[in-house]
């Protein structure tokens, strides 16, 4: 193989003629953004949903044979598992189809083959559920013209697949919409109002909710904090005592709001409102200021 083959990704290996498809471009930013904005994507969607998911990358894929012996290799550019905890997960090298449970969405981003003529076959031929195929909206020098540019969804359904506009996997998510994340240079309003849909699609189907999810637990707790210490400052400032909401923020979050209203009602300073969260914290009961 001569050094223009360098660097070049392997798209599949086939053992029995010793066969293999190479991308035409090495890894390029035309190629490896979508796949990497998938799982920033799929991450969000999983906040909302209330429970993880995890993204493999483009993992070796791989057959084993009666005798025991690794054969093919194929590599999707990107695998997704919506639930880690109750599957057999790949090992530390590879995904062997048969021994492992397979991705619930596997990601291939043609810029420069058709997948429809090779691997599309392959994937089908091992039973993987669903595939997205992406066609970047910055295309590669190589890319032909004639490819639209789009993202399609294909289901499994028996032993072929069908075209769909809606992923299975993640309900209500529409090819046209992952097209539109993928390609965004930065995620819109629009994009993250969809992955919070599809979320809560998810989360309503599984039981789950984004109140599972600790970083959003966190972040309500802050934004409801943030609002019981306005109400405060209002309430002291308007008794002619001087605060900010920030001065007075990590005192109100370890407290109650009825504790908070209280305090604010009887404290004749900032120092004094601060003290009686902090006594109130520790059980004790604060002396009434005069």
């Amino acid at each position: 193989m001569g050094p223009e083959w360098e660097g070049r990704r392997i798209e599949y290996w086939e053992a029995a003629t010793e066969t293999a498809w190479l991308a035409r471009e090495p890894p390029s930013p035309y190629h490896e953004r979508p796949a990497q904005r998938l799982a920033q994507l799929v991450e969000r969607i999983c906040e909302a949903r209330g429970s993880g998911a995890q993204c493999f990358g483009a993992m070796d894929l791989r057959i084993r044979e009666v005798d025991g012996t690794l054969t093919d290799i194929m590599q999707a550019d990107q695998s997704l598992i919506l639930h880690p905890d109750r599957v057999r997960l790949p090992g530390l090298a590879h995904l062997i189809v048969g021994e492992h449970d397979l991705p619930d969405v596997v990601l291939e981003v043609d810029n420069t083959t058709d997948v429809r003529r090779g691997k599309l076959i392959a994937y089908r031929e091992w039973g993987f559920p669903e595939v997205w195929v992406e066609v970047p909206e910055a295309g590669s020098p190589s890319r032909p013209r004639r490819r639209p540019v789009r993202l399609v969804i294909y289901l499994l359904e028996g032993d072929e697949y069908r075209e769909s506009d809606e992923s299975r996997a993640f309900p209500t998510w529409r090819a046209a919409e992952i097209h539109q994340a993928l390609n965004e240079p930065a995620m819109s309003l629009e994009t993250e109002a969809v992955l919070w849909r599809v979320g809560r699609a998810l989360g309503q189907r599984e039981g789950t909710s984004w109140e599972d999810d600790a970083q959003l637990r966190r972040v309500a707790g802050l934004g409801r904090a943030r609002g019981i210490a306005e109400t405060a400052v209002s309430m002291l400032r308007g008794r002619g005592i001087e605060t900010a909401t920030d001065r007075i923020l990590d005192a109100v979050r370890r407290a109650s709001p009825e504790e908070v209203v209280e305090a604010a009602q009887r404290a004749g300073s900032e120092a004094e409102f601060l003290a009686r969260l902090g006594r109130s914290q520790a059980g004790d009961d604060p002396p009434q200021a005069k």
